[in-house]
């Protein structure tokens, strides 16, 4: 297929799929007297490595887990160890913003108290 449908058939757009090359992560294929031809085998590598974003790798990180073999678990247990725990880090940061959004929102809720604290946080002009 054309890298127009490969693209499509893969679910990104064509931008994507010469950036994944750029990066090694897809190869271009050879253009014999026509445009370049995808195959089955490019696209499962590109459903490989949505499934892996989608999973919360780095295009680096899928760039090892593509390069890895089969066997080599203890290697791909440390990668998915090492994103378990940025996740986790990422999951606290955003604990602690909802629940910065709620007092805020909670604040704002009470009539009474003045001035909303959503708009005096994030509205420069509501400071004058």
């Amino acid at each position: 297929m054309k890298i127009g449908d490969f693209a499509r058939a893969g679910g990104v757009n064509v931008e994507t799929i010469r950036y994944y090359q750029r990066r090694g992560l897809l190869i271009e294929p050879p253009r014999e007297q026509g445009p370049r031809r995808y195959g089955s085998n490019d696209l499962d590598r590109l459903r490989s490595i949505r499934a892996a974003q989608m999973a919360g790798f780095t295009l680096d990180e899928i760039s090892t887990l593509l390069n890895l073999d089969t066997s080599d678990r203890s290697a791909a247990q440390a990668l998915a160890n090492s994103r378990i725990a940025a996740l986790d880090e990422k999951i606290a940061t955003l604990q602690t913003m909802r629940a910065a959004l709620v007092r805020l929102a909670g604040a704002c809720a009470a009539e009474d108290a003045g001035p909303c604290p959503i708009i005096a946080a994030f509205n420069p002009a509501a400071h004058t």
